[in-house]
């Protein structure tokens, strides 16, 4: 099984050029089209994931690919656990992130176990829907919504996360880090891929008001959720954190009214009660999840995010068609590591985070040996 490159390079990340760019490595074309897969979507992978690619069994093909990375340093084995019933294999060689220009790709540095996982997932629904061409680094999608016809968009109407202030003020864009697909069949459908790693939408909230604006500009999107086992339950709570902060917008005075309150009703960082009347219903009405959301997002980005949340745009959109969400349920075994995923147990009052460093492992003294204390 081969890789489909689309006549345009710039609807898909996986182009023949990257591709051609490892040829010195002493890869055959498969596994340069699978590394530069890894790559660019998550930087980790499993062996069971080449052979789904490949289209082979598991076995002396797949072995020796690996032993190979291995040994030449262009990936490192992670054995997770103590159970040590898979390994992830994390590729970390710089020479390889700069052949296909991506050298400072975030997917290259190290990162937690849990977050390993994720990666994996990720790359497990970008592997299996063979109907899309996937994006990830920010410069290939930047460069694939600039080639749409009126493009008005400007550099803060991507989603993105701003630091400092002034001159010094950057933006780095599409700060999730998630894959963007693109279907062949009709290339003006884009799919969005998000991942649950919390039993609340809490996080996913604030990832589709970032994406609101971009949304806005396209003809036909849907959000795909890519649901883990012990999250299931957690569906129906996410379809409808979507319902209210895309296909529910609020009424204009009260988004007028709420630029007062936002400066005015903090009380420690949280909302106090509101005096108004009408805030009080539509508190009611929208529902507090959705009045903290806007609250959080207002406190980054100001009142730019309450003027858009009286638009009517996407719920149009949804009236005729052109946005949906779907669901897709992660059913595989991931190494038994499902509860590093869980990120409400890290937040737990007074829990002490745990984030296992991938890394050389810590040498410590023999209990044989006395101490010189």
């Amino acid at each position: 099984m081969t890789h489909e490159y689309p006549r345009d390079s710039a609807y898909d990340s996986v182009t023949q050029g990257r591709v051609s760019a490892l040829a010195s490595f002493g890869l055959t074309s498969r596994q340069r089209q699978f590394l530069v897969t890894v790559m660019v979507h998550s930087g980790c992978f499993l062996e069971r994931q080449y052979c789904a690619f490949s289209g082979t069994v598991r076995g002396q093909n797949s072995r020796e690919f690996i032993a190979r990375l291995l040994a030449r340093g262009f990936a490192r084995a992670i054995e997770p656990g103590p159970v040590r019933r898979g390994r992830i294999y994390y590729v970390h060689h710089k020479p390889l992130y700069e052949a296909i220009s991506q050298p400072d790709d975030r997917n290259r540095r190290v990162c937690t176990l849990g977050r390993m996982v994720e990666r994996v997932m990720i790359l497990d629904a970008v592997l299996d829907d063979r109907r899309c061409w996937w994006l990830s680094p920010e410069a290939d999608k930047r460069r694939f919504f600039g080639l749409m016809r009126d493009n008005w968009l400007q550099l803060e109407d991507y989603p993105h996360i701003a630091f400092g202030s002034g001159r010094q003020r950057t933006i780095r864009c599409f700060p999730d880090k998630l894959p963007i697909g693109i279907e062949k069949d009709r290339t003006d459908h884009v799919v969005f891929l998000y991942l649950v790693n919390r039993r609340l939408p809490v996080d996913f909230r604030q990832f589709l008001i970032r994406h609101a604006e971009l949304l806005r500009f396209l003809r036909t999107w849907t959000v795909r959720l890519l649901v883990p086992r012990r999250f299931r339950k957690a569906v129906a709570l996410y379809k409808a954190a979507l319902r209210e902060e895309l296909w529910t917008p609020l009424n204009a005075s009260v988004t007028k009214a709420l630029e007062t309150y936002f400066p005015s009703g903090r009380q420690g960082g949280h909302l106090g009660d509101p005096d108004d009347r009408a805030i009080r219903t539509e508190f009611r009405t929208q529902g507090m999840p959705k009045i903290q959301a806007l609250y959080r997002a207002w406190r980054r980005r100001g009142d730019r995010v309450l003027w858009q949340a009286h638009s009517t745009c996407l719920r149009d959109d949804r009236s005729h068609g052109c946005s949906a969400v779907e669901v897709a349920l992660l059913n595989r075994q991931y190494l038994q590591l499902a509860a590093t995923l869980d990120h409400d147990v890290w937040a737990k009052r007074g829990a002490k985070r745990k984030s296992r460093q991938v890394g050389p492992p810590v040498s410590r003294p023999s209990p044989d040996v006395p101490s010189p204390w």
